[in-house]
């Protein structure tokens, strides 16, 4: 062996006996002071470390998952997304693509490769931050952090064990959220009953499953595995789906996922449910009646919604109010009532939603480096990504009238815009709700392919108080599914063209 080859070798090894040490080095927190610490590296937590970092303030970040992105990157939004998209391409192609003139044979999924698809989204996704991280100058602290003082955190690294206690100036809670449990049906994601994070990552199709709870959440995955050969039944406490949602869209949505397979079963409590056998059991009851019934399902998805994740941070030892469920109460510049210490994202008021929190973690690194952070909560869009999508933003048709508001409403179907018959995707509507006497938008209602693109359009005109006019009257490209926006503008404030 030559000298090189004999110096690298020995060079190799020395970093090999070096690395263990180094990493409990890095393991443990910096010794400084910074102007702000984010605990969680979620939608809310990173984009408030960044744009701090942007702005010249010191920053760090602790996030215990040891990734960073949140529920929303790594067993929420994004992977839930990989999977809807994957999972309607094998249905057309399975199923045929309608009267394209397209047939295939023998499609099959191999599952296992679209899990590995959606695995690999995540981790280019999660690192990709850590790079923005380096570029912004905020320092990455893996571990569990608990407040122990309005300046101090003191982190619990990896293994469990105690890395040390920071100091700041100011600390940002962003830990985000957990999915709520439902004490009648225990999860275990190891088995037949699951929550929102293993229904994303199940190993085989189901025959069968059940889903509880007929929101965002709940209606997502359930698309997924219904499409993927699975029979889906949903089970909803209240009598309509998507609560909170417009009526009238949430009817237009049912009717769509009822045409394609799925099943619902409304006004329905869940009693109990249990594991048995391979599968599980679910005893229900109608609200209406109170008649009880069993229903079996291969897996069960429990999914009635999330509850802010604030357990073991210490808040009620600093003093920090609290609100139900844990969430931490703050005032219009998302202070808390300890002096130094702020909240933002699904732990606080408000919808759980990434781009919320995302709005929200801006505006807080910009009040705290002394600028006038702002988030306008009337603008904020909903969507929900089944097929066709929904997107909403402002407020719907139910609450203007229960707010005794003068409103009038336009509307205009897919059925009658060219891009969708051409498409042969026409299920939907647009909806408009605006002010009757000056046609100010109030709200704007979607169901369509691209519900959830389109609603930006939505979003600008209530941001800068736009009226229906205003958008009627702007140009939009033809043959584009937005033409329907276009004359659901007109039809709420004079008559559309094509309807």
């Amino acid at each position: 062996m030559s000298f090189i080859a004999v110096r690298t070798a020995a060079r190799r090894a020395r970093g090999r006996a070096f690395a263990p040490v180094l990493k409990r080095r890095l393991s443990s927190v910096p010794d400084k002071e910074y102007d702000m610490i984010v605990v969680g590296g979620g939608p809310g937590g990173y984009p408030a470390a960044i744009k701090a970092g942007q702005l010249g303030l010191s920053v760090a970040c602790v996030e215990m998952r040891g990734a960073l992105g949140g529920t929303c990157l790594n067993v929420g939004c994004i992977p839930s997304k990989a999977l809807l998209h994957s999972s309607h391409i094998y249905e057309e192609a399975a199923h045929g693509f309608g009267p394209h003139g397209i047939k295939a044979d023998n499609v099959r999924m191999e599952l296992d490769k679209l899990m590995e698809h959606k695995t690999n989204v995540v981790t280019g996704l999660t690192s990709g931050i850590e790079g923005l991280f380096k570029k912004a100058k905020v320092d990455y602290v893996k571990g569990k952090g608990k407040i122990t003082s309005p300046n101090t955190v003191q982190v619990t690294d990896m293994d469990g064990k105690d890395a040390g206690t920071m100091k700041a100036k100011n600390i940002v809670i962003a830990t985000g959220s957990i999915p709520a449990p439902l004490p009648p049906v225990p999860v275990d994601n190891s088995g037949p009953i699951v929550d929102s994070t293993g229904a994303l990552a199940l190993s085989k199709v189901p025959k069968s499953m059940i889903v509880i709870g007929a929101g965002v959440i709940g209606l997502e995955l359930g698309s997924v595995w219904r499409r993927l050969g699975a029979e889906v039944t949903v089970v909803e406490f209240l009598d309509r789906i998507t609560p909170g949602l417009d009526t009238e869209i949430a009817k237009t949505l049912q009717r769509s996922l009822t045409k394609q397979g799925m099943k619902f079963k409304l006004n329905t409590k869940v009693v109990k449910g249990e594991v048995a056998g391979d599968g599980c059991k679910l005893v229900v009851e109608s609200n209406k009646t109170g008649n009880q019934e069993e229903l079996a399902a291969d897996v069960v998805l429990v999914s009635i919604g999330r509850i802010p994740y604030t357990e073991g941070l210490g808040l009620e030892d600093v003093g920090v109010k609290m609100g139900p469920r844990g969430m931490v109460e703050v005032d219009g510049e998302l202070r808390t009532n300890v002096p130094g210490v702020w909240a933002i994202g699904d732990c606080i008021k408000g919808p759980m939603l990434a781009h919320k929190a995302e709005e929200e973690g801006i505006a807080v690194a910009e009040t705290i480096s002394g600028k006038h952070g702002h988030v306008n909560y009337n603008a904020i869009p909903n969507v929900i990504y089944t097929h066709p999508e929904v997107a909403a933003v402002g407020l719907t048709e139910d609450e203007a009238k229960e707010q005794g508001i003068k409103y009038k409403v336009g509307k205009f179907p897919f059925m009658a815009n060219s891009r969708a018959r051409a498409n042969a995707d026409t299920d939907g509507v647009v909806k408009f709700v605006t002010e009757a006497e000056t046609g100010k938008i109030l709200g704007v209602h979607i169901v369509a392919s691209n519900a959830g693109e389109m609603i930006a359009e939505g979003v600008l005109g209530l941001e800068y108080g736009a009226s229906a006019e205003d958008i009627a009257r702007t140009c939009h490209a033809h043959p584009t599914m937005s033409e329907a926006f276009k004359e659901a503008a007109m039809a709420a404030y004079d008559k559309p063209i094509h309807f």
